[in-house]
């Protein structure tokens, strides 16, 4: 299955943040066309996706572990996600960087499971 298909396949209700929607779109677009992208923004209001609010209250829990994984590095996108599985109280999630979601933890000791671990 290609990455660009996984969408129509979900059957459970995503919940991400902003910064992630940012990136989805763009990977959308440059990889699969821009109708991907506009698919994928107007199936939010289709209920494929929530919006968890990242407010300015986590911005120094995402400075701390942009810090902490500076080496990869992490960047905004991908530390929302950290803050999100914190909140959620799990770590299942789908990206495409399989590099990174193997290393980054959340609640500083769980790891992430990656749904797209097996097509990417």
């Amino acid at each position: 299955m290609e990455v660009c298909d996984y969408a129509t396949t979900i059957d459970e209700t995503l919940i991400t943040t902003m910064p992630v929607v940012t990136e989805v779109c763009y990977l959308l677009q440059s990889r699969c066309g821009s109708s991907y992208a506009e698919n994928f923004l107007l199936a939010q209001n289709d209920g494929l996706f929530e919006l968890f609010t990242i407010d300015e209250t986590k911005l120094v829990q995402i400075a701390k572990l942009m810090n902490k994984y500076a080496d990869l590095p992490m960047d905004l996108a991908d530390a929302s996600l950290v803050i999100l599985a914190n909140h959620l109280g799990h770590g299942r999630i789908v990206s495409t960087d399989k590099r990174d979601f193997h290393t980054y933890r959340w609640k500083n000791t769980q790891p992430f499971i990656n749904l797209l671990a097996d097509i990417i």
